[in-house]
């Protein structure tokens, strides 16, 4: 421990005498750190001085104080520069100077609660210098001693089965806090003691800690977490991995164990975490290419060897009736989404399937789990393209579904995208929005839309120019089969003003548009600039 002024005080062979009584002075007062001792007479030493120092003076300053008319202003006024300056406590040598301490300055120690205490004359003030810097020694070497036995501890613990948990469990209890693990993909993957912190500031911990993991790289920071319900609590948060590759966020509670020596711990445990989570990274890597090699087999028609394998390593494929999604593999974000999938997969009992392929990430999933397509599109800002639900082995038809509905969750992301500065706006595309608009409508992609523009640019001048309606009415005119008394009544107007724009439309388009080859080409033109 390191000393304080109580230690000072209890230390029989100094007989210091507190001249300020116990109750008289500020809560702790006594338990304040001792950081050094100094002597001085000086009026004014406080430029010599520092917070937690303790001043020792013979009182030379005070001679003949007794009989000056403002001897209590002199004493308040130098108790005073000692309190501001956070002196810890002051020791007033006697026999030297003066028998005794002059009574104006023990009222002003009580008055203003610096505790005052009186050092026979017996006792030179070398003896009180060098205890104190005997105490810190002492402190010292124990808390270097602590922090060698806190990482012996930790090193063994990391050799332990699950050696990520034993060792932040090691740290924990050497610490006397809490400390959690956030994942790559943001979430609580370990905490020590299990409920160990409580809500709001967990949740609010976690979600500092995802920003963190969002900006890619190395930090550390403080944070205040739960101030709405008390408080608060004072969490260090401290990334691991290196920077574009993080693999994690380290949380620990606030401790009074968290001085030098405490930091040498935590950075030993820092380093751990790192490594172990390294190697599981490369673990990752190799389950990756394994991973790559079976889909292909399942594209392939292969699905007894696949079904193997993932059953030995994972757990059993999805149960048929199955879809295929495919997404855009995120450069920055691949590990991190790799995490995301791995704990899907566990939560699944293994009913999950995914892989990557060159550029892209191909998921094989049950029907009815389409919310996970969902959550990696808002997760990482992704397109993703999803297919209808098939058996198992028509995998290669589903995987090429899924690709052109990737297609146009890329187009709808680049259309969304309200010009070139403003975010993307990803979503997700089945293909089942794709076959009920029919063959047209898949043929009207982006490489079509310029083409289509030219096409309508008569009628959408006409209208922009006119205040007219011709391309509403053409598309309502081509959804009713070319009816004009369906049209009419779909636009609230006689059935001759729909002849009227067909005919204004035929027009400008310079086209005849009784044909069906003329309305399917202006149909496509339409579908493809929605």
């Amino acid at each position: 421990m390191k000393p304080t002024v109580q230690t000072l005080l209890d230390r029989g062979e100094l007989g210091l005498g507190l001249l300020t009584p116990a109750a008289a002075l500020p809560d702790a007062a006594l338990a304040a750190p001792v950081v050094w001792a100094h002597g001085s007479d000086l009026a004014d030493p406080t430029p010599f001085l520092d917070a937690g120092h303790v001043l020792l003076t013979t009182g030379t300053q005070f001679d003949g104080a007794d009989a000056r008319a403002d001897a209590a202003g002199f004493a308040l006024d130098y108790v005073r520069r000692l309190r501001d300056r956070d002196v810890a406590a002051l020791g007033f040598g006697t026999e030297v100077i003066r028998d005794g301490t002059p009574a104006t300055l023990v009222d002003a120690c009580v008055e203003l609660g610096l505790p005052l205490f009186e050092v026979p004359y017996r006792v030179p003030f070398i003896a009180i210098a060098k205890l104190v810097a005997d105490l810190h020694a002492e402190d010292e070497y124990a808390r270097q001693a602590w922090a060698f036995s806190a990482q012996r501890a930790i090193s063994r613990a990391a050799l332990r089965p699950d050696g990520l948990s034993a060792t932040l469990g090691e740290l924990s209890k050497r610490l006397g806090t809490w400390v959690g693990l956030v994942d790559a993909t943001g979430a609580l993957d370990r905490e020590a003691p299990v409920g160990g912190l409580a809500q709001p500031a967990l949740g609010e911990v976690v979600g500092e800690a995802r920003s963190m993991l969002r900006r890619g790289q190395r930090a550390g920071r403080t944070m205040l977490a739960g101030e709405s319900v008390g408080d608060g609590q004072r969490i260090t948060l401290q990334t691991l991995g290196s920077g574009g590759a993080l693999r994690g966020v380290l949380a620990i509670g606030d401790s009074p164990e968290l001085d030098q020596a405490g930091r040498e711990v935590v950075t030993s445990v820092i380093a751990l975490a790192g490594l172990a989570l390294e190697q599981n990274r490369n673990l990752d890597r190799a389950r990756g290419h394994l991973r790559t090699g079976l889909l292909r087999s399942l594209l392939a028609g292969d699905t007894a060897l696949a079904e193997g394998v993932a059953t030995e390593m994972w757990g059993p494929l999805p149960a048929a009736p199955v879809r295929v999604a495919v997404t855009d593999a995120p450069t920055q974000a691949f590990d991190r989404m790799t995490e995301l999938l791995e704990l899907r997969v566990d939560e699944r009992d293994g009913r999950l399937f995914f892989a990557r392929d060159d550029d892209r990430v191909v998921l094989v999933l049950e029907a009815a789990d389409v919310a996970l397509a969902e959550e990696l599109s808002a997760e990482f800002d992704v397109p993703v393209g999803l297919s209808d639900a098939v058996a198992l082995d028509a995998l290669a038809l589903a995987h090429e579904q899924a690709l052109r509905s990737l297609d146009r969750a890329r187009e709808a992301g680049t259309r969304g995208s309200g010009g070139a500065d403003a975010p993307r706006t990803h979503r997700v595309v089945a293909f089942d929005e794709i076959s009920r608009q029919g063959v047209l409508a898949f043929l009207a992609r982006t490489d079509a839309r310029a083409v289509a523009i030219a096409t309508l640019a008569p009628l959408v001048e006409h209208d922009a120019a006119s205040g007219t309606a011709l391309v509403e009415t053409v598309r309502t005119w081509l959804e009713h089969g070319g009816q004009f008394d369906a049209t009419a009544q779909q636009l609230g107007v006689h059935r001759h003003t729909i002849r009227s724009r067909i005919a204004l439309a035929e027009r400008l388009l310079d086209r005849d548009l009784s044909g069906f080859h003329a309305r399917a080409d202006l149909w496509a033109a339409l579908l493809a600039v929605q």
